[in-house]
């Protein structure tokens, strides 16, 4: 075995040559101006940041500028400068949110055809994002990201998004997703996330859900899909009503068995969303509504490419691995 193998070897069970033709789109390939630098390399170097923990651009720089392992890994020649600060940081909004999604849509595309997502059960729920700003306390936003907003946090209450996510309950990766402020209800976009989860996963049969999605008009949305609810009543919503799943003080599920069976999968969501803080997708260092949303992107494909990778090497049980490249 080589000293380094797990990244490279990341990189070795991936054909990246569609996800190079969509980073293309975004730069010119002749005319004037000074050329581009390597779109790939680019993509390759928030791969590498989001798996070894890298906190920021100007530790990227860095670790660019001085680490050969990287370098290598990142398409850079030997006499060719590092990617700067500036060429990092323009990177997401140069290739921006539609691209970023056509290259997470294909991924996970892959994975799906592949049947590693199989896409019978699935979880919705959501996760705070702490806003990369200070709050104003005159008009309670952001001071210099106006688009957060004050909503619950895992500690109470602070300022942040909200990332709104469904997961394939069985391999525990992202299917759909959507970014708000923090002070948007989960039930207010659960619809618009359900619809486009529904069209991805045509074998979707149940959708488990905390009690926070506890409403009458969202079963019968659910159902509509010819999708299973199984969503805890909370002890105010029909009392005494026989047959149906509620969650006590300890959390608890008590009802019929099948539905606490399959209401114990929702806990693979909250194990992705674990698996997603590692790669820091709860503390982005951009502001603004469409940088956070681009930051999820990349910590989401970040997290697809590993899965694929894994498949790919034949490990399929190292596809919730974050460890097993990241060194």
């Amino acid at each position: 075995m080589e000293e380094y193998e797990t990244l490279e070897q990341l990189f070795r069970n991936l054909d990246l040559t569609d996800i190079e033709a969509v980073l293309g789109e975004a730069y010119h390939s002749g005319g004037p101006g000074r050329p581009p630098r390597k779109p790939l390399g680019l993509f390759k170097a928030f791969l590498v940041k989001h798996l070894l923990g890298i906190r920021g651009i100007r530790e990227l720089e860095r670790r660019l500028e001085n680490d050969e392992r990287l370098r290598n890994i990142c398409d850079l020649e030997a006499d060719e400068r590092a990617y700067g600060r500036s060429v990092l940081s323009r990177f997401p909004k140069r290739v921006g949110v539609e691209r970023l999604q056509r290259i997470l849509s294909s991924v996970r595309r892959r994975l799906v055809e592949v049947k590693v997502i199989r896409g019978v059960d699935v979880s919705i729920d959501g996760s705070y994002i702490k806003a990369y700003s200070r709050i104003e306390m005159k008009t309670r936003l952001g001071f210099s990201d106006p688009d957060a907003r004050v909503g619950r946090s895992s500690h109470g209450y602070g300022l942040g998004y909200t990332l709104h996510l469904t997961a394939d309950s069985k391999s525990e990766l992202p299917i759909s997703f959507r970014a708000t402020p923090a002070n948007v209800r989960e039930t207010t976009v659960a619809r618009s996330i359900l619809i486009r989860t529904r069209q991805i996963l045509r074998k979707m049969r149940r959708l488990m859900a905390d009690r926070g999605y506890s409403s009458d008009p969202l079963r019968e949305y659910v159902r509509n899909l010819t999708v299973e609810p199984i969503i805890p009543y909370t002890s105010r919503q029909r009392p005494g009503l026989k047959g149906v799943l509620r969650i006590d003080k300890q959390f608890k599920p008590h009802g019929p068995t099948r539905l606490k069976y399959h209401y114990k999968k929702r806990s693979s969501i909250e194990r992705l969303f674990s698996r997603l803080e590692e790669l820091d997708v709860d503390r982005p260092k951009v502001r603004g509504l469409r940088n956070v949303t681009m930051h999820i992107q990349l910590c989401i494909i970040t997290l697809l490419l590993n899965a694929l990778a894994a498949y790919n090497a034949g490990n399929p049980k190292k596809i919730r691995s974050l460890k097993y490249y990241a060194n």
